[in-house]
């Protein structure tokens, strides 16, 4: 496999441990005092955040695996808690965080892959099979602790040393996370970015005080814990001195990491690598989209509106951009570019401007609302996002206008489909989505041709026998965003929110189906 398509395999695993994060920041931020004030439901999110580790473990084995089998997540959690326990023995300083849980998911995945169906003698049987799965990994496990216990302490500096470089640089390192982070959505590997920056870079440690008789908590640096104590006082730098003389009540005894997890532990320093995205999701793409609409070709305005106006809607609400992205990033690829500039441009001038933010999915309407408590200068990032609506319409307009950009609605259409309804723009197949799906597995090649079938938020990611088949023009007018080719056998197909639901309806489509019967656009 080319490593395009390898990185695409992980870059799909990970999104399953990281589907668990909108309900772990929702039970974490309703049960918090300001709001619901429910202790046990503040608790319920925090367990989720506190093992976010062997989840990564468990997400990534399954997603690795060729069928996405629970043995492969029990091999998962066997490895974790080897190499855990089996590095930190070796050298106690050692912390992996998330990427314990990654190594140990990647070796339980290819551990299934390799031996779900290994037969033993007559006498072993009983361990065969996908029984085999688990103690492989075990064994795999134990020796890679053992290595990670002599060569995780150099990387770990390493990263730490990254971490603080990217961040010391302040605008520059800022800038570099939104350019690559909007680069790499069309090849679907920005998800492997994010775990970097939203898991791994900075750390605090979580302490619990009482103030005025309630219960709150904050995230402090490391390195201040030597000065705390339970049961004593909070000193005057303790979260810049607005707790001063609180009573401490609990001090946690694991290092938080990662911007994401950090901001919803409390730390008053986080957010710097999410801030910059909600005047982006929530203002820029929908300004860019109207700049669309109103440069779309005379008689398809109205056509035009329709499609993007729904998906500049879900862009505001929830943050999920990659619909509205991928109908311009092959259309006007310079567009995209400009996309990609403006976002790091708009991480750089919210952490400017001083403001914090941070979600738990996306940098939506609800997140913004629902995490309002916890960030610094909330308003001043909406001001900020009315400036990043008419930045982005003004560049989208008078560059489509300019360039004669064949964006959504200005695309040169074949005669017998210019102006309808059901071209490659609009049309979202017809019938059922399991009659949906026989048509996009036609288009790909039919039964034979798919090795795999994956799907992430957004994207089908498909690993096919033959990639040449692929008719790219009919899955666009079945309502595919776009076609990503990772190589030869590695495609991505974008539909949108509606992905997971046809790569199951696909999973259901029998080896013996000729698809004779489907009708194609």
């Amino acid at each position: 496999m080319n490593v395009l398509g390898y990185a695409q395999r992980l870059g799909k695993s990970l999104m399953l441990p990281i589907a668990t994060l909108p309900v772990a920041a929702l039970l974490l931020r309703i049960g918090q005092p300001d709001l619901a004030d429910i202790p046990w439901m503040a608790a319920a999110g925090g367990a989720i955040f506190s093992h976010l580790s062997i989840i990564f473990a468990l997400g990534i084995a399954v997603g690795m695996s060729k069928d996405e089998h629970g043995a492969a997540a029990i091999a998962g959690a066997v490895g974790w808690y080897i190499i855990e326990a089996v590095a930190t023995t070796v050298d106690p300083s050692i912390k992996m965080g998330v990427f314990s849980g990654i190594i140990a998911g990647i070796i339980a995945g290819h551990s299934y892959n390799q031996f779900n169906g290994v037969k033993l003698p007559q006498f072993l049987a009983f361990f065969g099979g996908k029984r085999l799965v688990p103690i492989m990994t075990g064994l795999i496990a134990l020796i890679t602790g053992a290595i990670l216990g002599f060569v995780w302490p150099p990387i770990q500096e390493g990263l730490n040393a990254f971490g603080n470089a990217v961040v010391g640089s302040g605008a520059v390192g800022q800038f570099s996370y939104g350019f690559l982070n909007r680069l790499l959505i069309p090849v679907g590997l920005h998800h492997v970015l994010n775990t970097i920056f939203w898991f791994t870079i900075g750390d605090c440690v979580q302490v619990t005080y009482t103030v005025a008789g309630s219960v709150m908590n904050t995230c402090v640096n490391p390195e201040m814990i030597t000065s705390l104590a339970v049961g004593g006082s909070a000193p005057d730098v303790l979260n810049g001195g607005m707790i001063a003389g609180s009573e401490i009540t609990q001090i946690a005894d694991k290092v938080t990491n990662g911007d994401l997890h950090r901001f919803f532990a409390g730390d008053p320093n986080a957010g710097i690598f999410m801030n910059g995205f909600f005047p982006v999701m929530m203002f820029g793409l929908p300004g860019a989209a109207l700049a669309m609409v109103l440069t779309a070709n005379k008689g398809r305005k109205a056509e035009t509106a329709g499609i993007l106006g729904s998906l500049a809607l879900t862009s505001f609400l929830t943050g999920v951009t990659e619909p509205i992205e991928f109908l311009f990033v092959f259309l006007a690829p310079a567009l995209y570019a400009a996309h990609a500039i403006m976002t790091g441009l708009s991480l750089v001038v919210a952490n400017a401007l001083g403001t914090l933010h941070g979600f738990g999915f996306s940098a939506g309407l609800f997140d913004m609302v629902l995490n309002w408590g916890l960030a610094t200068k909330p308003f001043v990032l909406v001001l900020q996002g009315f400036v990043w609506f008419f930045l982005y319409f003004v560049v989208f307009f008078f560059a489509i206008k300019t360039f004669n950009l064949k964006t959504p609605g200005r695309e040169d259409l074949a005669p017998a489909t210019a102006g309808s309804a059901s071209s490659a723009a609009t049309s979202t197949g017809t019938g059922s989505d399991y009659e949906q799906a026989r048509q996009y597995m036609k288009s790909l090649g039919g039964y034979r041709n798919i090795k795999s079938i994956d799907a992430c938020i957004t994207r089908l990611r498909l690993t096919l026998e033959n990639g040449d088949v692929v008719n790219e023009a009919q899955l666009k007018a079945l309502g595919a965003k776009g076609v990503v080719r990772l190589g030869s056998g590695n495609v991505q197909v974008i539909l949108g929110p509606q992905a997971e639901i046809i790569a199951g309806e696909m999973r259901k489509i029998p080896a013996d189906d000729s698809l004779a019967d489907v009708t194609l656009p």
